[in-house]
């Protein structure tokens, strides 16, 4: 197995200054199976193993946050059975990987409307958070169900049902009432398959992301690709609207 400090190398990598939170909107799958003749399930199936890659890079790297953008609130106009077989899908996903992540010192969360998805499914996700909760290395954290703008909203809705007075309401409280104030804002946000927009993803957070955009299709993503966009991120010079010191 190749060291992580050969990798830092051979990429040109800080340690020192590695992304806390990496977001990744997996883009890709139902061109990646069109290309191939192949039912778009197959292209969703493909890229589990794409999942695997980035869930163990990050854990060798030392990177803290990993949220994958799983699926979105949009998601749902999708054809019923390519639904109907990605929920399936996610069920069967818990079942076989929660307890390899759990021996692999992985925690996973959730964000996103959970309420609103099977009970099946709500239910082995609830499992799989409890059974990692107490784990201390990467936090696996899957968007399912989500979208940004519903979040803005739901996070209004909270501080209404609090009913919290206006002038207590700033940008840091704000963020006490998202899905999960635990979570730091995402340091870099990955998108493959070349398109160039968020797509309702984490667009409260993202606000000072830096972004990094590939035109490999979700299902060919690995370590690779992770480690370039780590490089490209550590170009980048954050200011955050300010002026960056001399």
């Amino acid at each position: 197995m190749i060291s992580k400090e050969h990798l830092f190398d051979k990429y040109k990598i800080d340690p020192a200054r590695l992304p806390k939170h990496i977001a990744i909107i997996m883009d890709g799958n139902g061109r990646w199976a069109k290309r191939r003749n192949l039912p778009r399930i197959l292209g969703h199936t493909a890229g589990i193993t794409s999942v695997r890659a980035s869930i163990k890079a990050a854990s060798l790297l030392g990177i803290e946050y990993l949220t994958l953008y799983t699926f979105s609130t949009e998601n749902w106009m999708r054809p019923g059975e390519e639904v109907r077989a990605l929920m399936k899908m996610f069920v069967d996903l818990l079942q076989s990987e929660t307890e390899e992540l759990y021996k692999n010192n992985v925690r996973i969360k959730a964000i996103g409307r959970l309420d609103k998805l099977s009970k099946k499914l709500q239910n082995m996700l609830q499992q799989s958070i409890n059974y990692t909760c107490k784990n201390t290395g990467l936090v696996f954290i899957l968007a399912m169900n989500y979208g940004g703008r519903q979040e803005i909203v739901d996070a209004v809705k909270k501080i209404i049902r609090k009913k919290r007075k206006p002038h207590s309401i700033n940008v840091k409280t704000f963020q006490n009432f998202l899905y999960d104030s635990e979570i730091p804002y995402p340091d870099l946000i990955i998108r493959t398959s070349g398109e160039i927009r968020l797509s309702n993803f984490l667009i409260w957070e993202a606000a000072y992301s830096e972004f990094w955009i590939t035109k490999t299709l979700w299902p060919d993503f690995r370590k690779r690709h992770l480690l370039k966009a780590i490089a490209h991120y550590q170009k980048r010079i954050r200011k955050f609207g300010g002026v960056k010191n001399a």
